[in-house]
């Protein structure tokens, strides 16, 4: 079995001093992938929770300190390393690192937010064309696990109030078809398929006591190709970790 968990953890340095080790150590992942990790230098580790057995790999915004970047530690030594997408392109912004396995690819991601009035979204359309070239490209050599912060809430059940958030941020029609677009290119929304029914969210503003009202959106996801769905053993949304106003989501894979 192999435990792959992914957290928006919302600044490293922040979740470190929120029982974070604490929270790793219950889940135990064998791959920890991390976004919004706001690391300012390439290659720093800085917090304390690289145990033994656990390699590093992470990517920052080149073109803001503290913006972005996405880390990954895993137990299981990747065959290769890949940064961005294709021509290493989003990187500049630390957005996608790709960690190539036996038998899958794994990437994880912080994917572009459209911004205050939007300002943003063509640029997040521009990620989401790019993306499925990129995944075009992976699947001819092997069948792709996506997981991370995907700031989108893909359907009305993905959010408490979809009436008043319609047409902002990761609740657009562009955004929400464009992710219906990606799972159309032969991939699976994992939670949402073993839960069609269930009301469960990952993330929460610091304002208006969202969490303590669980007015939340699921907007961090695992995704995997049509092809590699059989290995998928379990998946969980891991509401009651706090530390960030992201919570973990984990799963669990066949060998």
């Amino acid at each position: 079995m192999m435990r792959i968990v992914t957290w928006n953890v919302n600044g490293i340095r922040a979740v470190v001093g929120k029982g974070f080790a604490e929270s790793i150590e219950s889940l135990n992942p064998d791959v920890l992938v991390l976004q919004e990790t706001k690391l300012s230098l390439e290659g720093e580790l800085a917090f304390p929770y690289a145990k033994e057995g656990y390699r590093y790999y992470g990517t920052i915004s080149k073109l803001r300190k503290g913006y972005s970047g996405v880390s990954i530690l895993t137990r299981v030594k990747p065959l290769s390393v890949h940064y961005g997408l294709l021509d290493e392109k989003y990187d500049e912004e630390g957005r996608v690192i790709t960690l190539e396995f036996d038998s899958f690819y794994l990437v994880g991601a912080y994917v572009p937010n459209s911004g205050d009035g939007l300002k943003r979204l063509d640029f997040r359309m521009g990620y989401e064309k790019d993306l499925i070239d990129y995944f075009a490209y992976l699947e001819k050599s092997k069948p792709i696990v996506y997981c991370g912060d995907l700031n989108v809430a893909h359907n009305d059940i993905d959010l408490k109030n979809p009436e008043s958030n319609h047409k902002n941020p990761g609740f657009t029609d562009e955004e929400r078809e464009a992710f219906t677009k990606l799972l159309g290119q032969g991939y699976i929304d994992i939670y949402r398929t073993r839960n069609p029914d269930i009301v469960k969210y990952s993330w929460w503003s610091y304002r208006f006591h969202a969490r303590e009202n669980n007015a939340g959106w699921r907007i961090d996801y695992f995704l995997c190709s049509t092809r590699f769905y059989d290995k998928v053993e379990d998946i969980e949304i891991h509401n009651e970790i706090f530390g960030s106003d992201h919570c973990p989501v984990s799963l669990d894979l066949r060998n």
